[in-house]
């Protein structure tokens, strides 16, 4: 059991939806007589279950369900995959996510031309990892030929920007009913077989627009999975934010773009293009939105990533704190998107004011390092200095962990690794931190205290794990090596190291509800009562 109650502890007691009890099997027994079933872990880990701090629901099914290209090591190997999809589909519109020009020995990605040929002349829209750009056929641009009028238009077909959400809504806008739900459910679904009980949703007018974001709250409220909490990206939209239920005006608010499509905003041009990517936010803007959420009781967010992008929000953050006091913009606990770029002012700075940082650990492991993508585009030395997690951490900063799903596929426990074996060992985390951040770090992200963690009092949402000897981390995070000593006293975790295989969840319990449970795990110890 991890709790912090008892580090030793080995039994709970759930009433409803509540932890009512948390302890040793010793002592289980006086609560015996108020229990309707008694369930037999068999050497089971239970923890907290974990929170996404960020998704895309529908975008993720979509790619569950449609053409997933993640896993395409090559523009040909691309193509193919595309043709094979088309053809099931029988003229039928395609869309696709996941390509990686970066790794691919072409080191571009597909044009209009090459799409039309794969696709026997059909409607595709294919989205680059990191969502902020992607391919589309001839078919789909003729359908929105107003993305040639905006910018981030190619003809060749790689649209950014504003061109590329224009050629997105039109691509979206030809799924039906049916299968959008059946993505979110698809989704959300998977998310509780990760041992996921919450997951935070990144909606705004350009991503999916208010109707996907409606539709994915109510899925979230049916019980019938993980909870959404969801986040309303619009600036000045503090009002639409309360009438669709969000909790902020909040999460994909772009201030900028992405590293990987060049549209991040910098300080100085890329390393292999004469840009420095797009600003879509100023001070002043920030500041103004800031200002509204904090008077209006809702939290504000930014999408960040580009060192002049932070620039500009640190900038409006610390202006807003001029105009309605520190104090106030540390009570409303706002929060960013991504933060990959910040220096060491920026840090100090958001950190005085109580910001949430809502990070993805798994963007330094795929393209972290001296060879990978984030070199490639920005140079060795810019990008060693990306991420630097263990730094917020030091500075106040609250982390909360998250997929960005689809960018990278939900997975908490990859998550957690990932995080303490960042490509800068002096921005590593330890197991504890990665593992907090990823529970009670997502509870508090969204301001909900008392939740998170197994004691008395809090809500039953909790994950039980097939996951081997528990260890404890030795204090140096630089250096990952693992203690089964039980005189710790800290609660253990699974072995993180490399290579050694991650928990399989058994079962996860949101509010007191089993939404994901193994197909034959721990039925046979139910003792006495329903189940």
């Amino acid at each position: 059991m991890h709790s912090p109650v008892d580090p030793f502890a080995t039994a709970l007691l759930v009433t409803d939806e509540t932890v009512a009890w948390v302890g040793q099997d010793g002592a289980a027994d006086a609560h015996r007589d108020v229990a309707d079933a008694v369930v037999q872990l068999d050497g089971a880990l239970v923890t907290p279950a974990f929170v996404d701090a960020h998704v895309h629901l529908t975008s993720t099914g979509l790619t569950m369900t449609g053409l997933d290209l993640t896993g395409a090591r090559s523009l040909a190997q691309a193509l193919d995959a595309l043709e094979r999809h088309a053809r099931s589909l029988r003229g039928g519109p395609v869309l696709g996510h996941g390509w990686d020009e970066t790794t691919w020995p072409e080191r571009r990605p597909p044009t209009r031309q090459e799409l039309d040929r794969a696709a026997y002349g059909a409607a595709v829209y294919l989205s680059r990892i990191d969502v902020h750009s992607c391919v589309a056929s001839s078919a789909l641009l003729a359908a929105a030929p107003e993305a040639a009028e905006v910018p981030g238009y190619d003809a060749d077909g790689w649209l950014r920007r504003d061109a590329h959400h224009v050629v997105r809504g039109v691509a979206h806008s030809a799924l039906t009913g049916r299968q959008l739900d059946a993505a979110r459910r698809a989704a959300l679904g998977h998310a509780a077989s990760l041992g996921i009980a919450s997951v935070h949703e990144n909606g705004g007018p350009d991503i999916n627009g208010h109707e996907d974001f409606l539709a994915v709250l109510r899925l979230g409220a049916s019980g019938s999975g993980p909870e959404v909490v969801g986040l309303w990206g619009e600036l000045g939209g503090v009002e639409r934010a309360r009438e669709l239920g969000a909790a902020g005006a909040a999460g994909d608010l772009f201030a900028d773009g992405a590293i990987g499509s060049r549209t991040a905003f910098l300080r100085t041009v890329y390393a292999d293009a004469d840009t420095r990517g797009a600003s879509y936010l100023d001070a002043r803007q920030v500041h103004d939105h800031v200002v509204a959420c904090t008077r209006g009781g809702l939290q504000a967010g930014f999408h960040v990533i580009g060192d002049a992008a932070t620039d500009e929000v640190v900038a409006g953050f610390s202006a807003a704190a001029d105009s309605v006091g520190a104090a106030a913009v540390r009570a409303a606990r706002h929060r960013l998107e991504h933060l990959e770029m910040p220096d060491a002012d920026a840090i100090a700075r958001l950190g005085a004011l109580g910001v949430v940082a809502s990070v993805q650990p798994r963007f330094d492991t795929l393209w972290g390092g001296s060879e990978a993508m984030y070199a490639e585009r920005l140079g060795a030395p810019r990008a060693a200095t990306l991420n630097p997690w263990a730094s917020m951490v030091e500075a106040g900063l609250v982390l909360a962990f998250g997929s960005d799903a689809p960018v990278t596929p939900m997975g908490p426990w990859e998550a957690v690794r990932s995080a303490t074996a960042h490509h800068q060992p002096e921005q590593r985390l330890s197991a504890r931190a990665a593992f907090t951040a990823h529970t009670r770090g997502g509870r508090r992200a969204v301001r909900q205290d008392d939740q998170g963690v197994l004691a008395p009092g809090t809500p039953a949402s909790y994950a039980v794990w097939d996951a081997g000897d528990l260890v404890v981390q030795t204090p140096d995070r630089r250096v990952a090596t693992w203690s089964t000593d039980p005189r710790s006293g800290v609660p253990g975790l699974p072995d993180l190291s490399p290579g050694h295989p991650l928990p399989t969840c058994v079962r996860t319990v949101v509010r007191g509800r089993t939404v994901h449970s193994l197909a034959g795990s721990l039925d046979h110890a139910v003792e006495g009562g329903p189940r």
